[in-house]
C-alpha cells in the first residue's frame, strides 16, 4: 500500500496542484503554478526516504510552500467575506468558498506529512492515518473543492451548483473534524462530502460535458463524472463500516480502488478537461 499511496501523492503534488492552480484565476498571474513542481519536489522525494531527519526537513520545505498557498487562500477568503470578487475573478461566493478550500487544503496535508516523516503521532493519530491524510487533502481537499468551484462557476446558477460548491468544502471539513471526535462524526462528514461530489458529477455530466468544445474534453469530463459515482460509493461503504462494524474494504483495498480511481479517473481527468476548456481546445 505504501508504494501506491506514495505514487498517488506524488501525482497530486507534482501534477494535480500546479495544473489546478492555473485554473483558480484563469486571467491572473501563475507564479506559484509555474514554480510549484520545483517547490513540491522536496515533498515528493521525502515520501521515498525512511522516516528521520532528512525526510522531515524535505517535508518541512514542502510545508513552507503550502503555507504560501494557504496565505493566498486566506487573502482570497477576506475578499469573499467582504463579498467582493478577488482580483481577476467574477465568481459567485459559493464558487469562491470552494476555491479557497482548495488553496488551504495542501497545508493540512503537508502538516500531516511533516509529522508522519518525523515519526510523531500528531494529536495522537497513528502514523498510518497521518500518511493517508496526505493524499486525502490533496484530492478530497484540493482537487475536489477546486472542481466543485469550477463547476459552480460554469453551471447555470441554482441550488445544485450552490450545494456542490458548499458541501464539498463542508464535507471535507466535517471529515477532518471527525478525526478528532469519532467514527460517527466522520460518517456524517462522508455523507455530506459524497452528496456534494455526486452533485459535482451530475452537473458535470448534464451541464458541462454536453457543451464542451472537443470530443477529447467531453470524454475526460464523462470519465471524471462516472468515476466519482463509484469512488464515493466506496468511501461511503468504508465510513459506514468503520462506524457500525459491518464488513467493509480494508485500507489497502481502498487505496487500490477509491484512491487510485479518484487520482486518475477523477482528479487528473478533471483538471486536464478544465485546462482544455480554459484554453478553448476543440480537439
Amino acid at each position: 500500500m505504501t508504494v501506491l499511496v506514495n505514487l498517488i501523492v506524488t501525482l497530486g503534488m507534482g501534477v494535480i496542484v500546479p495544473v489546478g492552480l492555473r485554473l483558480t484565476d484563469p486571467a491572473g498571474p501563475h507564479v506559484l503554478a509555474r514554480w510549484w513542481p520545483l517547490l513540491a519536489a522536496p515533498g515528493a522525494v521525502c515520501l521515498w526516504l525512511p522516516r528521520g531527519t532528512a525526510a522531515t526537513v524535505l517535508a518541512a520545505l514542502y510545508a513552507a510552500a503550502t503555507l504560501a498557498l494557504a496565505l493566498r487562500g486566506l487573502l482570497r477568503l477576506r475578499s469573499v467575506l467582504r463579498r467582493t470578487p478577488h482580483a481577476g475573478t467574477r465568481a459567485p461566493v459559493p464558487a469562491e468558498v470552494a476555491v479557497v478550500t482548495a488553496l488551504l487544503s495542501p497545508a493540512v496535508a503537508a502538516t500531516a506529512l511533516v509529522a508522519e516523516r518525523a515519526g510523531v503521532r500528531l494529536f495522537g493519530f497513528d502514523l498510518d492515518i497521518l500518511a493517508l491524510t496526505v493524499p486525502h487533502f490533496h484530492y478530497a481537499g484540493f482537487a475536489a473543492a477546486l472542481v466543485a468551484g469550477l463547476v459552480c462557476r460554469a453551471a447555470p446558477a441554482g441550488p445544485w451548483a450552490r450545494w456542490a460548491a458548499y458541501s464539498v468544502p463542508g464535507g471535507t471539513a466535517l471529515v477532518l473534524a471527525g478525526y478528532f471526535v469519532d467514527d460517527w462524526a466522520e460518517l456524517a462528514g462522508s455523507l455530506v462530502l459524497t452528496a456534494g461530489m455526486w452533485a459535482v458529477a451530475l452537473l458535470t455530466w448534464r451541464e458541462i460535458r454536453p457543451g464542451a468544445p472537443g470530443r477529447g474534453t467531453r470524454a475526460l469530463l464523462a470519465v471524471s463524472a462516472a468515476v466519482l459515482v463509484a469512488t464515493m460509493l466506496l468511501a461511503l461503504w468504508w465510513a459506514v463500516g468503520e462506524a457500525t462494524g459491518i464488513p467493509h474494504p480494508t485500507l489497502t483495498w481502498m487505496a487500490a480502488t477509491h484512491g487510485l480511481g479518484n487520482a486518475l479517473g477523477f482528479a487528473l481527468c478533471s483538471v486536464l478537461a478544465w485546462r482544455r476548456l480554459a484554453a478553448g481546445d476543440r480537439r
